[in-house]
């Protein structure tokens, strides 16, 4: 008797045993079947290893560049999940070579430098900032000292331009428009010299300076130096503006998945109903951002070709 329930309980302790496993196995297949919201949201990342790297163009100097965008990619990095870098760019003109040797996955980007790049590697644009006064656009101006003597084109002969870069549209198209206007065919011969300061900043500073008689930048770097250094509007008077250009835009390269490019869109969108949002927005200086696509480029497409540019085979290089 001792023996046979011996052996009856070694068959119910086996038999348990498997029964147990048993279940622990069909719990661990239906775990396994739930969505994990961790793998899915990393799924729709498309470098999960690294995030998304966004470039920012020159447009004033690093230091001043990076205090003013880093605030914003932290939120929206904390917003959607995606780890956002950024990388400040040397140059303007050579965008396209950028995106590739620096694997670029978007860019903030002018008017022009968009059209450049949308032109060579089909980035596509999706969102832009408006600012307080209800403005999402900017314009380019042509500026001389006021002692300088230069009331137009014909007093700038034998001169010294200070241009931007050849791929911006303050900083370039609007002097080649200018110069067309005017009968000018060479301005290179035309005038006594010229160069690219690099940044909108500089061409405005090296005119106040007298390192140049003539300048052209955008007219949101021109009023912010004028908030702070008073000279700009005592010693500068603007000569000629451009037409109207959506401001510094985030595109993102087509490979982007979809899914990461929506959150993105969805929280530049409605970051001004969040108070945190609210005061990042405030510190870049913006209201809020609203939609945009590459028609709202079709003034700068109107500009490029009334003045004979390719964008395919643009030369951009600073000379």
């Amino acid at each position: 008797m001792v023996r046979a329930s011996f052996s009856k309980k070694i068959f119910w302790s086996s038999t348990g045993a498997f029964l147990v496993l048993i279940c622990l196995c069909v719990i661990a297949l239906t775990g396994c079947s739930k969505t994990d919201p961790e793998t899915t949201a990393s799924k729709e990342i498309v470098h999960p290893e690294k995030g998304l790297l966004i470039g920012l163009i020159p447009e004033r100097n690093i230091f001043k560049q990076l205090e003013r965008y880093e605030p914003l990619a932290r939120y929206v990095s904390k917003k959607t999940g995606i780890r956002i870098d950024l990388k400040v760019l040397t140059r303007y003109g050579n965008i396209a070579e950028n995106f590739v040797a620096l694997n670029l996955d978007g860019a903030f980007l002018g008017s022009f430098t968009y059209a450049l790049a949308h032109a060579q590697l089909g980035v596509e644009a999706i969102a832009r900032p408006e600012y307080a006064d209800g403005s999402s656009t900017y314009y380019g101006m042509i500026f001389v000292r006021k002692d300088s003597g230069i009331t137009s084109a014909k007093d700038m002969q034998g001169k010294v331009f200070a241009f931007v870069d050849k791929a911006t549209t303050a900083g370039h198209l609007l002097p080649l428009a200018y110069f067309k206007e005017n009968g000018i065919q060479d301005y290179r011969t035309y005038l006594k010299g010229f160069y690219f300061a690099g940044t909108h900043e500089d061409a405005i500073n090296d005119v106040l300076n007298k390192k140049a008689d003539i300048g052209a930048a955008k007219n949101t770097v021109y009023y912010h130096i004028a908030e702070t250094d008073k000279r700009v509007n005592e010693e500068l008077v603007i000569l000629k503006r451009s037409p109207d250009v959506p401001q510094n835009g985030l595109a993102l390269k087509q490979d982007v998945d979809s899914n990461v490019r929506n959150s993105i869109k969805n929280v530049l969108l409605t970051m001004q109903n969040d108070p945190e949002g609210s005061n990042v927005l405030k510190d870049f200086g913006a209201k809020r951002f609203i939609e945009t696509a590459d028609n709202d480029y079709n003034g700068v497409y109107k500009y490029i070709h009334e003045i004979g540019l390719q964008l395919k085979t643009y030369e951009y290089m600073n000379y």
